[in-house]
């Protein structure tokens, strides 16, 4: 069928265009009455078999839809009905998986970005062979957790600690009833909700598995974690090969990215470098910062934190499916009262020891397996 999520129009009578975004239209030129018939017929209901019968009756010549069916394809206007289209299709064109109606937007989605007419399905049953480690369960994580999980990814583990806070609930994150409850309880009833696959969640220590892991999600509820990550706690990660992204708000900032490749991209190590170097104080203000108990009523304004998930959980998406995000060695910010997306890239350090500086791995598309750049 011709990809329903792109919406068509007539720029002539004779030219059609597919999509309304500069990102992602697609015109076809010339296209004649005839053949504009037959394309509001490919709506997945039919085989090739039943259009041949219609070009027919349309009048067209006879290879008219072996050449439309492939002109099409080559533009990438085409998706199988099973990923396009919700219910059943026609008897010749085959069932469709009713199970997948709760991710027919998702599936949409995923065709305007996938050229081949199998990619969406195939993308959608990679993501359910992914495990993602969420660290945080405050207004961000656990909004990154139920985006995950509804989103179609397998495995999504959580990991935190205490109880949770009235300021800690949110409309999409833990509701007003997990208030006393423990975290890793709440967050887990609440992924569960939106899971096609097993959700887990445990208390905070020391990483389990984590070459298993596809990536970690680094969302903690104080975020000066997420703009200052801890090189210790990252080790285990770098160790491993395990890509990380940092999500969080501090004070009234939301902070998306690094996502880091270890060994391709700046780590935790190369930014306390970085700023080292660009300010002499910086270890000293650090210090402080991180010392004496930790703070019981850290910043996170309601829409901000939900902005910060919803972007983190995009980035995370985007790499599961085999892409670098915007995030990859760079740090989104946006401030309150304005919330102007702003990037700034990150460089790695040359004495840090992680040897992204050195190019010793390169950047490149992740393995299907989620552990690392090729």
């Amino acid at each position: 069928m011709v990809k329903p999520a792109l919406r068509r129009a007539w720029r002539s009578l004779s030219c059609a265009q597919y999509g309304v975004t500069p990102a992602h239209a697609v015109v076809l030129d010339p296209v004649d009455a005839a053949t504009g018939r037959l394309l509001g017929l490919m709506d997945g209901t039919r085989g090739t078999e039943a259009l041949r019968t219609e070009a027919e009756a349309l009048g067209l010549p006879e290879g008219r839809v072996d050449s439309l069916v492939g002109r099409l394809a080559e533009a990438g206007l085409l998706v199988e009905a099973g990923a396009g289209r919700p219910g059943r299709a026609g008897p010749e064109a085959g069932a469709v998986d009713t199970a997948l109606d709760p991710l027919r937007a998702d599936l949409a989605a995923l065709s305007v970005v996938c050229a081949e007419p199998d990619g969406a399905l195939r993308r959608l049953a990679a993501r359910r062979e992914r495990r993602v480690r969420v660290r945080g369960a405050g207004r961000v994580g656990a909004m990154v957790a139920a985006l995950l999980t509804a989103a179609g990814v397998g495995g999504v583990e959580v990991v935190d600690g205490g109880r949770v806070e009235p300021w800690e609930t949110a409309p999409g994150g833990l509701p007003a009833e997990a208030v006393g409850e423990r975290r890793v309880a709440a967050v887990r009833r609440l992924a569960g909700c939106w899971a096609r696959g097993p959700v887990t969640a445990r208390r905070a220590g020391g990483g389990r598995g984590d070459a298993r892991v596809s990536l970690v999600v680094v969302a903690p509820r104080d975020g000066l974690a997420a703009l200052v990550p801890d090189p210790v706690t990252a080790e285990p990660w770098m160790a491993a090969g395990v890509p990380h992204l940092y999500a969080g708000t501090v004070e009234a900032t939301g902070l998306v990215g690094p996502l880091v490749l270890p060994g391709g991209t700046a780590c935790a190590r190369c930014l306390q470098e970085e700023a080292t170097d660009r300010d002499p104080a910086w270890p000293r203000l650090l210090a402080q910062w991180r010392s004496g108990a930790p703070r019981s009523l850290p910043a996170g304004e309601v829409a901000l934190s939900a902005a910060v998930a919803g972007l983190a959980a995009g980035h995370a998406l985007a790499f599961l499916d085999g892409e670098l995000p915007a995030s990859t060695g760079v740090r989104w910010e946006a401030a309150l009262p304005s919330l102007g997306w702003r990037s700034e890239r990150l460089v790695p350090h040359p004495a840090c020891p992680c040897g992204a500086a050195r190019g010793r791995v390169g950047v490149g598309v992740p393995v299907v397996g989620g552990h690392g750049p090729q």
